[in-house]
């Protein structure tokens, strides 16, 4: 049995230029001003495809993205995608489409992939978070830390987590752009 710590990555995914979408990579960019020791911590915003070899050494991927689940702007939601009380594999392009290319571009298995979601108040041209979304801003940063600490240890970070209601879904989201 090897005694090598898992490699864990925090990415922050979604696009600058669009308010809220761009609530992952502002969260890298705050949790890089403290890193997490043992924790990467990747601004990838819409490059998505750029970024699989990245995370090919990675065991465990913590994606923070703008989601939609339905609840007031700013709630806070964090699950695994593709899974039953997660998110169906049709609805993805940030976080998914992460998933989905690790699987198919990458040489190895993917790695775990979890996803920190917050619901957006706007997705349209502006490079500042909304005052909702950015107030929500300190608890998902709290979040991810604890669950890359409870990776880290080797505890159940699912004792962290804030799942969807029953029967709920939610879509991490990218505009469209017409």
């Amino acid at each position: 049995m090897s005694s090598a710590r898992p490699s864990l990555f925090i990415v922050g995914v979604g696009n600058l230029l669009m308010s809220d979408d761009g609530v992952g990579v502002h969260a890298v960019l705050e949790l890089q001003k403290n890193p997490i020791p043992g924790v990467t911590l990747i601004e990838m915003g819409t490059a998505i495809l750029h970024g699989v070899n990245l995370l090919e050494s990675a065991t465990r991927v913590l994606v923070i993205d703008a989601a939609r689940g339905g609840q007031p702007p700013g709630t806070i939601y964090q699950f695994e995608p593709g899974e039953p009380d997660g998110l169906p594999a049709a609805v993805s392009l940030h976080a998914l489409g992460l998933r989905e290319a690790l699987r198919f571009l990458s040489c190895g298995p993917p790695p775990s992939i979890s996803v920190i979601g917050v619901e957006p108040q706007t997705i349209a041209y502006g490079l500042e978070l909304s005052p909702v979304v950015g107030a929500a801003l300190g608890a998902v940063i709290a979040l991810a830390r604890r669950t890359a600490v409870a990776w880290l240890d080797g505890t159940d970070p699912t004792q962290h987590a804030m799942p969807l209601a029953p029967g709920q879904r939610a879509s991490v989201e990218m505009p469209c752009y017409r």
